[in-house]
């Protein structure tokens, strides 16, 4: 399970005194057993693992962003680390053209006619997808995909 690897990992960066590296999997792991005790579980499954994860990727991109523009770039700079190490906890990321593909099956499958359907369509998709693609990036495809043929 992938709880389990961030523990072990945890464990091997405070033995190698990598302290950024600590730190990031420490928060992780706060915001996991946040979640869990939350749901009243005593471990998460990997997709709410994976979720709590993109979260915290989220908020590091929303940091980078405010340090870059009040000019603190060493700060912005400290940030992309963290959302590097974070990003090695996901699963690979889809490819596009995989994405589409899984996109025009899913319209089939429903019948989907127009924008009025992108609700059922995004609901299907990302059951299919499972946190492997950004979720702006399915939403802006599905679109593209159901909205009608410029005249």
């Amino acid at each position: 399970m992938l709880e389990e690897k961030l523990l072990e990992d945890c464990k091997v960066a405070m033995k190698q005194r990598d302290s950024l590296k600590t730190s990031v999997l420490r928060f992780l792991r706060a915001g996991l057993l946040n979640v869990a005790v939350e749901k009243n579980k005593k471990t998460l499954d990997d997709a709410e693992v994976i979720a709590v994860i993109k979260k915290q990727i989220k908020q590091r991109q929303d940091s980078i962003e405010q340090f870059t523009k009040g000019n603190r770039l060493e700060m912005a700079e400290k940030e992309a680390k963290e959302m590097v190490i974070l990003k090695t906890y996901l699963p690979a990321e889809l490819p596009v053209e995989e994405i589409k593909a899984i996109i025009q099956e899913v319209v089939t499958t429903v019948s989907a006619q127009g924008l009025k359907d992108m609700g059922k369509v995004m609901k299907e998709v990302n059951t299919k997808i499972a946190g492997r693609a950004d979720g702006k990036v399915v939403s802006d495809l599905v679109r593209v995909r159901l909205s009608p043929p410029a005249p």
